[in-house]
Order: C-alpha cells, then structure tokens, then sequence
C-alpha cells in the first residue's frame, strides 16, 4: 500500500512516482498489471484528479506505465522499461547559470535615471485612465468603511468575478463567476499556475522570444524550457511539434496576442492547429491574454475557442485601467480553480477587496469602454509614428501590427543589442535588448519598442549613429 505523506516537503506528484517506481522495482507490481483508475487512486489517497494525472503521464515519460486508450494505464515489460527516476537535484546545474545570466539582463534594463525609456513595458501615466479612478476612489470613500474591515472572499470579490464572466462573455469565453479566481495582477497569477502545474524537471513550452519574468519564475521552479519561436503569424507550428514529439511537456505558456516583445498575434489557422495540437498530444494552454483590451480587432481568445477546456485564461487590468491597481484573474474549469485556491490562500490569504472594489467601480463607469477606444486610438497613431522614425534611421520591423504597445526591430549593423543597450545607457537612454526576452537568454540583434515611450528625437539621433 502506498503511504503519501501531505506534510512532505515533497510534492505529492512525485511521492506517486516514487512509490509506483519502488513498487514495480521490487516487482509488487508485475509487467502488465494495471493500475488502479485515476478516479479510484486520487479518492482512496485523497489528493485531486490532476496530482493523479500528471503522476501518471510522468510513468508514462520515464517508461514504466504504458497508456492504454479507453482501457487504462499499465505495467510496461521489462525491455520497455527505464532508469528510475533521476532526483531534482540534477536538474538544479543546469539552469543555473541562465538564472544568473537574467538577473544580470534585469540589472542592466532597471530604469532608474535613464531620460528616455524606449524599453519600458508600461503606459505613459498621462495614458491610463486616471479620471475613472479618482471617481471611483471617491464612490468607494462614501461607502461604508466596514465593509473592508476583513480579510474577504477567498477567490475575490464576487461582484467582480460576476461582472468579468460577463465580460468574458462578450468575448465569446463560457465562465461562470464561480470558474474565474481573482489575483494580485496577471503576475501572481502566472506564479500560482507555474507553482501548480510546473515541477523541478518538467519540460514547458514558452514563447521564443518571451516574457522574461515568466522564465525567471519557470527557473526557480527547476523547469526545462523549450523556446517556440514566434513567426510573423503566432508561432513555428513545425518547431511546436517538434518539440512536442521529443520532450512531451506538459504546458504551454504563450501570449496569443499582441505579444510581448514581438507584437504579433497568431492567425486563426495558427490558433486552431495549436488546439488540435494540444488535444493530439494531452498538453494545457496557459493563454496570457493581458494586451485584450488593447486589440481593437476582437480577435478570439484561445479560451473562447476552447471554451476552457485545456485552456488556463489569464488577464488583468493594468494595461486598460493602471499598473497600479494590480488586479488580475484566472479563468479556468471549476475543479482546476478550487485546487489553485489553496496556493493562493498559502501565498497571501485573499487579494486585496480595497482594490477589486476599485476595479469594479471602474469598469461599471460609463465612461471606461470610450477610455479604451481612445487608448486604442492613441497607440494606432504612435505605431504609425515609431513605425516611420525607426525605418529611417535603418531599422527592419518584424510586423507592423498598429496596435498593442511594442514593435521588435534590428538594425543590420547590430549583431548584440544587449552591447547597443549599454551604449544607449551612456545617453540615458533605456534599451530592451533581445536578449532579455530569451529563455536561453542568447544574443540578438532584436530590441524591444513601447511605442508609447519611443516618441523622443534623441532615440532616433542615438540609433542614427549606429
């Protein structure tokens, strides 16, 4: 009988894997035999469905559980069989110097005393919709005090939740308040779905080029990452599959539009070849969905043609409303919620009921949705802008999106932009070089552009003189 112990320091997933392991070594478990049902193993252990799932998938990986289609999971024969399974200490080496090589990137892009800041990934503070908010600071300072006088509802204000399972709605996403958990920004979101799903040794597909503090988080947790790189309509669909095919990982974490830094969105062909692939190859979807309110063309969301079923949404108002709020939200099924809520209690209790208030009272402001459209607008006329200035002085864009807040651009005299950064830094100019937003964390010549931020002449004299 295996004993699993919750107060381990071990997870749970893999006192399974050991135990299974150990179980078939000392032949307790015979080639061929099968394993008790995922439902009858995770009710007779009390651990959930997916602990039993991605327990299961790891056998499979290491060679020892072979997956029988509608029949069940299966010792393999001995032949079949592999090592057991190498201890996460391992892994910790190899990730090692990468993680050192990002905090380095992120010393070298901090902002401070920089004039200029081309490579910021923010709004200006004159952009965000600072009027909603003082209105809705003063609706909320007339409301009675006590109501935030505790610690409040575990998945976030529920009038919240109600008014985004409307929202989501309208973006053709089916959830029901009760499937979306609310959060302190899309980054602690991101945090508690790495902290779930992503174990020391696990392969996870990222964007290739990415969201740095993604792949610093996916670093701590011991992953291996596997670099998709981004094309000028999403993604390398033959790259995705074959990495699908050699690694078998078991997530893919991906800005599906108006990505950062590239700035492209995938096609409605990519996006449902995507589908087929995950489905194909038993793989989830962690779609970063935080620039939709800055796409004026209502591209469907992954989750809305998934309809949240291998799809794990995230969103958050800092790019609609301010960076300051730090209201975020994760839309999932149900079951996937109820077992991300107690990471979130653990990590910080609730998120704060003060702020989701705000929110509320923000986007139930009549004003808010033509907020949006002027923002839209806004950056529509800077892309044109940037666009224009950044090919004068020589600079090849990737796409032209007109939309969302970053163009990715070289030069063609520049082989490192992280050396062109530096130089830039001199001027007090701030630079995002490719590098930054590398898994690998490799040169480039690509740099990063919030065309918002990149309106001053003396970016376009310092890259003139290239």
């Amino acid at each position: 009988m295996m004993f699993l112990n919750p107060s381990s320091q071990a997870p749970l997933v893999s006192q399974i894997v050991a135990g299974i392991s150990l179980a078939i070594k000392q032949q307790q478990l015979r080639p061929g035999s099968k394993l008790p049902s995922i439902r009858r193993l995770s009710q007779s252990h009390n651990v959930s469905h997916f602990t039993v799932v991605e327990a299961y998938d790891r056998l499979v990986a290491l060679g020892l559980l072979k997956a029988v289609p509608n029949a069940g999971f299966y010792v393999r024969e001995p032949a079949e069989s592999v090592i057991d399974e190498a201890p996460c200490e391992t892994v910790a080496p190899d990730y090692a110097f990468d993680f050192d090589a990002h905090l380095l990137l992120q010393r070298v892009f901090q902002p401070m005393g920089m004039e200029v800041r081309p490579g910021v990934g923010l709004l200006p503070e004159q952009w965000t919709d600072d009027d909603g908010l003082q209105r809705s600071l003063r609706i909320l300072a007339r409301s009675a005090p006590s109501s935030f006088s505790g610690y409040g509802i575990a998945k976030g204000s529920a009038k919240l939740r109600s008014k985004l399972a409307e929202k989501l709605a309208d973006s053709q996403i089916a959830a029901h308040p009760e499937q979306i958990m609310l959060t302190s920004g899309a980054s602690q979101a991101l945090d508690l779905v790495v902290r779930y799903l992503v174990h020391c040794g696990d392969s996870v597909l990222v964007d290739e080029p990415g969201y740095h503090n993604l792949f610093l988080n996916l670093h701590l947790q011991g992953a291996k990452l596997l670099g998709v790189p981004r094309t000028r309509d999403g993604i390398d669909l033959l790259q995705l599959e074959r990495l699908i095919v050699q690694h078998r990982p078991k997530v893919f974490f991906t800005n599906t539009r108006l990505q950062c830094p590239t700035g492209t969105s995938l096609s409605l062909a990519v996006a449902h070849r995507l589908l087929q692939l995950a489905e194909k190859y038993d793989f989830l979807i962690v779609e970063n969905d935080i620039y939709a309110d800055l796409d004026p063309s209502g591209q469907q969301a992954l989750a809305g043609m998934d309809q949240l079923s291998r799809v794990i949404y995230i969103a958050s108002f800092s790019k609609s409303i301010a960076p300051a709020l730090r209201v975020g939200f994760i839309a999932a099924h149900q079951e996937l919620i109820e077992e991300l809520l107690p990471l979130k209690l653990v990590s910080g209790l609730t998120s704060s009921e003060i702020t989701e208030e705000l929110a509320l009272e923000v986007l139930l402001q009549g004003r808010h949705r033509k907020h949006v459209k002027q923002l839209q607008s806004y950056l529509a006329e800077a892309h044109d802008s940037v666009a224009r200035r950044l090919r004068s002085v020589g600079m090849e864009l990737f796409v032209e999106p007109r939309a969302g807040l970053f163009l990715w651009a070289r030069h063609p005299q520049v082989v490192d932009s992280t050396a062109l950064a530096m130089k830039a830094k001199e001027e007090k100019i701030l630079l995002a070089p490719g590098q930054l937003f590398m898994p690998d964390t490799r040169v480039l010549p690509w740099i990063r552009f919030n065309v918002a931020h990149s309106m001053d002449e003396r970016i376009y004299r310092f890259l003139g003189s290239i």
